[in-house]
């Protein structure tokens, strides 16, 4: 039986090291090896999240054109999230892998291996795609959480906006006038009915210059959506 595996790391430093990619390469051939499967290609996606669906990531895309074509009878994974943190997008595709009788095997399912061709293996997925995505969704709010608790302290979050600058020790928000004045400019004008390209024009005649080379009127829009907000 032809088998292809699947491995992913989400962030750039493991991509670069290697570290994760090779320990679960080491499992994935190892596994194979058990199961008399004959593993005929390792695909990898380094440096991608696992929140994308997997047609919309490189190696995703070439784990399912396999099964399209038909030339692997077989996808090995170490654990679920490495293929799918959504409950729907592993459900609809492990349904049209079913019926292509292709096998979803992963190694380390809370310390068991399953395989999707078997009743048990089949219901297993199921409740493990819902916890995938329940987990996913807590590590979301956790991080707006945090996100809004620093915004509300000042501190810094992500980009400096316009209006704002970082104080000596780099980490909390502090207005700065000039900026603050050339966003009042553009909320004048904006209440006025001004365009966002007459916008532009009026800063430049205030004299108040932006980071980059001009202004831009998506730039304008943004700040205004923000401040609006």
């Amino acid at each position: 039986m032809k088998a292809v595996s699947y491995l992913r790391v989400s962030t750039t430093e493991q991509a670069t090291e290697g570290v994760s990619l090779a320990a679960q390469e080491s499992k994935v051939r190892a596994y194979a090896s058990l199961k008399d499967l004959d593993l005929i290609s390792v695909v990898v996606d380094a440096g991608v999240s696992g929140g994308k669906p997997l047609s919309d990531r490189e190696g995703g895309r070439q784990i399912l054109d396999a099964v399209a074509k038909g030339t692997v009878q077989a996808v090995i994974t170490l654990k679920l999230d490495r293929l799918f943190r959504d409950a729907a997008d592993c459900l609809v595709t492990t349904k049209a892998w079913d019926k292509k009788n292709i096998g979803l095997h992963i190694i380390d399912m809370g310390g068991q291996a399953i395989d999707t061709r078997s009743a048990m293996g089949r219901m297993f997925l199921t409740m493990a795609a819902g916890f995938a995505e329940l987990e996913k969704n807590l590590i979301g709010e956790r991080t707006r959480t945090a996100l809004r608790y620093k915004a509300e302290r000042h501190e810094r979050v992500g980009q400096i906006p316009l209006g704002w600058a970082l104080t000596g020790d780099g980490k909390v928000l502090v207005e700065d006038a000039r900026e603050q004045e050339a966003i009042a400019l553009m909320k004048v004008c904006n209440e006025r009915g001004y365009t966002l390209r007459a916008i532009c024009a009026e800063l430049d005649r205030g004299g108040f210059k932006p980071s980059g080379q001009k202004w831009h009127a998506k730039s304008i829009a943004r700040v205004l959506k923000r401040v609006a907000a």
